[in-house]
Parts: C-alpha cells; sequence; structure tokens
C-alpha cells in the first residue's frame, strides 16, 4: 500500500498495488477508517476481478459512497501508475458528493436526464447555498455517447462547470465500466456532483497546436466513428501521406504524435484516432462525420504548458491539497515515446495529481482527447 496525506485534514488520496481485491480493498479501507471520509472516487486497473471488487467495497466500506470506473493507466502518488487500484477520500464534514447514473445510453431520455440534473444541482444548492459546487461525469468510454452527454448535461448544470473522463481497460478496448451504487455498468455514466466550501477549480489543457497540414472527412460513418475516405482517399492512406510516413505500422504512437485535430468555437480541438481497420478506414475516439476538416496538431512544450497549469492552478485556489487529474491515454503514450514520463510523473507527485488515464476527456459540454483536464482543490480555508 502507498499513501499520501501529508495533513489531518487533506483529501485522502492512496493507491494498493495488491492484485487482489479484497486485499486491495483492505488496504483502503484501513486508511478510511483513520478519516472522516464519507464519499469518495475510485479509479481501477482493469486487471481486477470487477464483481469481486464490487463485492469488497459494500463488504468492507458499506458506509462510504462511492463513484468511479475502470482505467487505461492511474495517477498516483507515483506519478504515472498501472495494475493499482487508486483511492481519492473527500472528508465527510467539508464535501457532499451526490450522483446519479444513466443506463442504456443509446435510448436516453434527454429531457428527463436534464430534469433529473437540475435537480441534483437545485438540492445542493438548498442543502448548502454557500458552498461551490463542481460536477464530474465518468462515462463508458466504448459507449460513443460522450459528446450527447456533455452538451446535455452542461445545459442542466448551467454555471456548474463539468469535468470528467472516459472509462477504460489499458488500450484493450473490449471491457470498460463505470463504478456506481456498489456495482460496475457497461453502457453507462454517472454524474456526481462535488459540493463544498473550499475552493475548486476546473481546468483542461491541450499539449497541441493545429499545424498547416489540413484534411477534408469524404466519406464516414457518424455512428461507429469510422472514417472510410479522407480527400476521397481510403482513409489510413491519406493520413499516411499528410504526416509524412510511408510504411511502417500505424499505431498508437504514431496517433499520438500526429492527432488530427478541429475547430470548434474558435479553438482547435483534438480528434484523436483509435486504430486502424483492414479496410484502410480510421475509427476515431471522438464524433467525427463527412465534411468535417481536420488539422494534423503539432506539440507543444508539455513541460512548460503543465508548469503554467499548475500555477494557474495555484492562483485560482491558494495551495492546493489535490488535483483530480483526467489524462488522456494517448498522452502517457507520448511521453513514453518523448522519454518524458519520468518528469512529468515528477510534476504530478510535486503538484498532488490524482486521477486516472482516459479514453477521452469531458469539459464543460465537450468531449475530446489528448487533454490534460482536472479538478484543483484549496486547502481548508482558515
Amino acid at each position: 500500500m502507498v499513501v499520501q496525506a501529508s495533513r489531518q485534514d487533506d483529501l485522502l488520496a492512496y493507491a494498493s498495488h495488491e492484485h487482489q481485491a479484497e486485499a486491495a480493498v483492505a488496504d483502503i479501507a484501513r486508511m478510511a477508517a483513520k478519516a472522516r471520509v464519507g464519499s469518495g472516487l475510485v479509479f481501477c486497473s482493469s486487471n481486477f476481478d470487477r464483481q469481486e471488487l464490487a463485492r469488497e467495497f459494500s463488504r468492507q466500506l458499506p458506509d462510504i459512497t462511492l463513484v468511479g470506473c475502470t482505467s487505461a493507466g492511474e495517477l498516483t502518488q507515483r506519478g504515472y501508475d498501472e495494475d493499482s487500484l487508486l483511492f481519492i477520500g473527500f472528508p465527510q464534514d467539508e464535501f457532499t458528493l451526490t450522483s446519479l447514473r444513466f443506463t442504456d445510453l443509446d435510448a436516453l431520455d434527454v429531457v428527463q436526464a436534464q430534469a433529473q440534473i437540475r435537480r441534483l444541482v437545485a438540492d445542493a444548492r438548498r442543502r448548502d447555498p454557500a458552498a461551490m459546487h463542481v460536477a464530474m461525469i465518468f462515462v463508458d468510454g466504448l459507449s460513443h455517447r460522450e459528446e450527447l452527454l456533455a452538451m446535455i448535461a452542461q445545459e442542466a448544470l448551467g454555471d456548474v462547470e463539468l469535468i470528467g473522463g472516459s472509462s477504460g481497460d489499458a488500450l484493450a478496448f473490449r471491457d470498460t465500466a463505470i463504478l456506481h451504487e456498489g456495482a460496475f455498468h457497461r453502457q453507462a455514466a454517472v454524474i456526481a456532483l462535488l459540493s463544498s466550501q473550499r475552493p475548486l477549480h476546473a481546468f483542461c489543457s491541450t499539449h497541441y497546436r493545429a499545424g498547416a497540414q489540413k484534411m477534408v472527412v469524404t466519406q464516414a460513418d457518424a455512428a461507429s466513428r469510422t472514417v472510410y475516405e479522407i480527400n476521397a482517399e481510403p482513409a489510413a492512406q491519406a493520413y499516411r501521406r499528410l504526416i509524412g510516413i510511408e510504411s511502417g505500422p500505424l499505431d498508437a504512437l504514431t496517433f499520438a504524435a500526429h492527432p488530427p485535430m478541429v475547430r470548434i468555437g474558435g479553438r482547435y480541438h483534438v480528434r484523436s484516432i483509435q486504430s486502424v481497420n483492414p479496410d484502410d478506414s480510421l475509427t476515431f475516439y471522438c464524433a467525427i462525420d463527412a465534411g468535417i476538416v481536420l488539422t494534423i496538431g503539432e506539440p507543444v512544450n508539455r513541460i512548460a504548458e503543465l508548469h503554467e497549469v499548475f500555477s494557474n492552478c495555484e492562483a485560482a485556489v491558494g495551495e492546493i491539497d489535490k488535483i483530480i487529474g483526467f489524462d488522456c491515454v494517448l498522452n502517457r503514450i507520448d511521453a513514453a515515446q518523448h522519454q518524458i514520463s519520468r518528469e512529468i510523473s515528477s510534476l504530478y507527485v510535486d503538484h498532488h495529481v490524482f486521477g486516472f488515464n482516459t479514453y477521452g476527456e469531458q469539459f464543460r459540454s465537450a468531449h475530446m482527447n489528448q487533454t490534460f483536464s482536472g479538478l484543483a482543490i484549496g486547502q481548508r480555508r482558515a
């Protein structure tokens, strides 16, 4: 077990590297018993047996409200981590975490969902009129419904900001899930409203800028996020030509280094490629359709960008207690390729970042890729 909790009134953030669910949850339960934790977030490796994990949560942590998901990697006191069970615990006298779950996302009733979200916010404001509120969303990373959920949720939330991430399974793309009310759920999403009188600051940072190479999607299937043609050529062939790689595999390393970007509302957002298919089509992590103009992204200095992000967080909340981080798995892959993983991990440790590697990030009304997004939480006010 590994722990970071420097002061009694800090949020608890710790990760177990036990491989069996019973032992891993026991690590968490021992620490939670020493603190005033009333609710928490859980991000877990996809290697855990989820039924066993859920059973152990119910048995060993029966009085703690838990929300979370499976991950494509964890962010712990080691920085980038894997094969771990991460718990972020909120002191019950300073934080309230309320939540609601949406299932069968393909048949989501938008009007009903928005009404539920509005009630969630109204109830939180009645409980504590002086509190700040931020909504965290966790979406099944294989659902292809993140765009719709982010849009309708932010509209219903009003001035409460939305931040979150899509669940992962270590790049297997087979079985991701959301934890809510003692069980893991597929094809589901959870919105968790965090309320506190501590300062809260949601942020989103992109490590790429738009380059000169542009392309037009000329044939696509929006439902499956599959692009068949770019510039009237087979998609994979056109992408190769534009990034200057004529041979060799098109894989996660390539996609992370040369991400397509789309301009929305005056800003460029990454639309990452998930995989290349046998017919030379490309499957994307985000919404895509014919007629969209994409630009090949170019990297910025990520280390300098992260320093600026953390400086802005400190300016917003004062001394940072914890940052709940949602870091795209492709950022992690690209960091390894450029041999800066250790430096980034050190920055995350220094600034108390805990969270997970995602299959996509949500910020306000947008679903994006290859961002580092999160929620900075300040220390208790005197």
